[in-house]
């Protein structure tokens, strides 16, 4: 028998349900009301916002990390998709939850996770580490990523992803944890 027919939306809504409850179900997601709407696709697209932010003499932020901190934890999360994560969520969990959660994101055109959530298994973040040294390191990866052309490995959480996959979300992880830095709006 035929399941009746839905409208898209609400298709749309019912059969990405379980994704939405993705932040709560594994790190808690925070609230993202003081947070400014940053959008972004491609890597480079994020790379403008960090230079832009790396450039501002007063740096006002909402985030639980320091600058530097943060911008280790995006480069983490680059490098391992180039090297593989220390630890990740089943397969199970990657091919439900975790795919629909980004399928979720990708559609919304942006992510919410939790800002103060480490990669699980990633080396501790260094509160004091130096922001110059932490920026520079995480163009290096960035460029790195585009220069490669073997398989990448699959997300902690979303499971396998294709390069362009892996793109965007690293540009919406980007964009979400400097959402949390400065509260002037993006040009």
């Amino acid at each position: 028998m035929h399941a009746p027919h839905l409208p898209r939306r609400r298709f749309l809504t019912a059969s990405l349900a379980p994704a939405a409850a993705f932040c709560t179900l594994t790190t808690g997601c925070q609230s993202q009301a003081r947070l400014r709407d940053l959008r972004f696709t491609t890597l480079s697209e994020a790379q403008h916002e960090l230079d832009r932010l790396a450039a501002l003499i007063d740096r006002p932020q909402t985030a639980d990390w320091t600058w530097g901190a943060t911008l280790t934890h995006c480069a983490q999360s680059i490098h391992f998709a180039l090297t593989g994560f220390p630890q990740a969520k089943s397969p199970l969990f990657q091919r439900t939850v975790g795919a629909a959660a980004f399928q979720l994101f990708a559609w919304q055109g942006r992510m919410q996770h939790d800002l103060s959530e480490p990669i699980p298994g990633a080396p501790a973040l260094n509160p004091a580490v130096d922001a110059q040294t932490a920026l520079t390191h995480l163009h290096d990866v960035i460029a790195t990523f585009h220069r490669h052309t073997g398989p990448l490995h699959p997300h902690f959480a979303y499971g396998v992803l294709s390069k362009a996959e892996y793109e965007l979300a690293n540009a919406m992880h980007l964009a979400n944890h400097l959402s949390a830095f400065d509260d002037s709006p993006v040009v």
